[in-house]
């Protein structure tokens, strides 16, 4: 595959971020149990079909709340079609970001940004946003893939979060996978 930088995964192959094979390499639950509690409000960004949407929906229970953010109208469709009708819709608010910009002002608890901080162009003003909208007890999991992310990208990808205010943290350990763990500091 032919990557560029910042090239955003586009809907058509969107059907291959949720299958059974990546269920059992990348358990939702298993990796976000750690970070998100009842009555949460959580955001889900760069949320896609939303392979991780429907699972934080129901860690958060019937008080809690997640945002599921995405560029692409396209990935939104495809989660509102997941959602529909199902228990956990009232949860969740889609919500769609711009190029350079979340553009949300609600406080959240934790945020999730799973293989797509390499997509952003403006990596430095995404961590001053996502600062600015957690609580002060937040954490921000950040997880991006070895196959796009180098090892020194991922290091200047940390740094751009530290400069905005937040402290990083070991991360877990995901398979195919570079991990941080953002705290408010």
């Amino acid at each position: 595959m032919n990557y560029k930088k910042n090239r955003v995964c586009p809907v058509e192959i969107a059907g291959g971020l949720d299958n059974r094979f990546r269920r059992w390499l990348q358990n939702p639950r298993k990796i976000l149990k750690p970070y998100i509690k009842e009555g949460m409000a959580v955001l889900d960004f760069g949320c896609g079909p939303g392979y991780f949407t429907i699972e934080i929906a129901q860690m958060v229970g019937k008080f809690g709340r997640v945002i599921a953010a995405d560029l692409q109208e396209g990935m939104l469709q495809k989660l509102r079609g997941k959602i529909h009708g199902i228990e956990v819709e009232s949860r969740i608010a889609l919500h769609r970001s711009e190029a350079n910009k979340i553009g949300l002002s609600e406080k959240v608890d934790f945020a999730l940004a799973f293989y797509v901080v390499h997509e952003i162009p403006n990596q430095k003003e995404f961590f001053k946003e996502l600062e600015s909208i957690l609580h002060p007890s937040g954490q921000v999991l950040v997880v991006e893939p070895p196959f796009h992310v180098s090892k020194s990208a991922f290091a200047d990808t940390i740094g751009k979060a530290r400069d905005a205010g937040l402290k990083p943290a070991k991360g877990p350990k995901i398979l195919f996978s570079k991990t941080v763990t953002l705290k408010k500091g």
